[in-house]
């Protein structure tokens, strides 16, 4: 790589990376600024500038003094935001609607949903027969305390109990499966 030297800088011998070292500490303030002013934005106008200074750094051996470094740099800045910008229009991105996010919202609790209820199942199946049979036709089934109490013909008192006790367990080992 050939050697660059910069305005402003002593005239010893220097290596690229110290060339390139005085470059960016004397002019990353303006190309920021450049950037800002062309998008508007301090988080791109620095991603912008960083990428800059990289691109300068892999050019600087191409550098041959027909114009002042700054020109030069001001040079690469500003096509570099110009190509960004344009790339931005061609690809442009919006937000999404309330009902998008809303939808992956909904199907993430679906999915969660759906696993609730497979351990649910898992848990249920270890229940006795004759308890999973109540809770199904009180909580599925919608009967009431008075039609399961005819049912089983047991007074409404013994079927709340029956439904607590076979809840407690159910929750019991619902924690326990989790």
């Amino acid at each position: 790589m050939q050697q660059t030297s910069l305005p402003h800088e002593q005239h010893h011998p220097a290596t690229t990376t110290d060339s390139f070292e005085t470059l960016y500490s004397q002019y990353v303030h303006k190309v920021f600024q450049k950037c800002l002013s062309m998008t508007h934005d301090s988080e791109t106008a620095q991603d912008y500038t960083q990428d800059i200074f990289i691109k300068a750094f892999t050019k600087l051996d191409r550098f041959q003094s027909r114009s002042a470094i700054s020109t030069w740099l001001y040079a690469i800045a500003h096509n570099y935001c110009l190509d960004q910008l344009r790339l931005g229009k061609r690809f442009s991105t919006e937000a999404l609607s309330d009902e998008l996010t809303n939808s992956f919202k909904d199907a993430e609790d679906a999915e969660s949903t759906h696993s609730s209820l497979q351990r649910l199942e898992g848990v249920l199946d270890q229940l006795p027969p004759d308890e999973v049979l109540l809770l199904r036709l009180k909580h599925e089934q919608g009967l009431s305390i008075k039609e399961l109490s005819d049912r089983y013909q047991l007074t409404e008192s013994a079927i709340k109990m029956r439904l607590k006790r076979s809840r407690d367990k159910l929750v019991a080992m619902y924690a326990d499966f989790v």
